[in-house]
């Protein structure tokens, strides 16, 4: 008996670049200037785009959020209280050699079931990147 496995496509640049625009124009109409991370399924920065008024940091903490959702499998917003000091994964981000980081912003991207990437937002408070990363999904069909 063989089992036939149904390829589910990669996350591409076109995506990528959809996923960037969607989310500066969800921040825009909210009057918040972001960066934008979008990683492909192996971790690799396929898009990245910082607005001229972006704190600095930002490009930091969208990539970052982006990889933690990504290597998780899960937004990075129902991932705050599990690394609290009373929660079961307060080790986690000091455990690894890349650094994760436990803010809500990064959201992971599934086609057909199947983990492709992340997209990662940093420049507004942690409920709005969250808000601008999944308006960004909301785009990609």
């Amino acid at each position: 008996m063989s089992t036939t496995a149904t390829a589910v496509a990669p996350l591409t640049i076109q995506d990528a670049e959809i996923l960037v625009s969607a989310a500066r124009r969800a921040a825009e109409a909210s009057g918040v200037s972001v960066s934008v991370t979008v990683l492909d399924a192996g971790g690799h920065l396929l898009a990245f785009r910082r607005d001229d008024r972006a704190v600095l940091i930002s490009g930091e903490t969208s990539t970052r959020k982006a990889y933690t959702a990504l290597q998780l499998d899960a937004p990075t917003a129902d991932l705050v209280d599990l690394v609290k000091p009373e929660g079961p994964f307060h080790s986690l981000p000091t455990a690894l050699d890349k650094p994760l980081l436990f803010i809500a912003g990064g959201v992971p991207l599934h086609r057909d079931g199947r983990l492709i990437g992340a997209v990662g937002v940093g420049g507004g408070a942690p409920e709005q990147d969250h808000g601008f990363a999944v308006a960004a999904l909301s785009e990609l069909v």
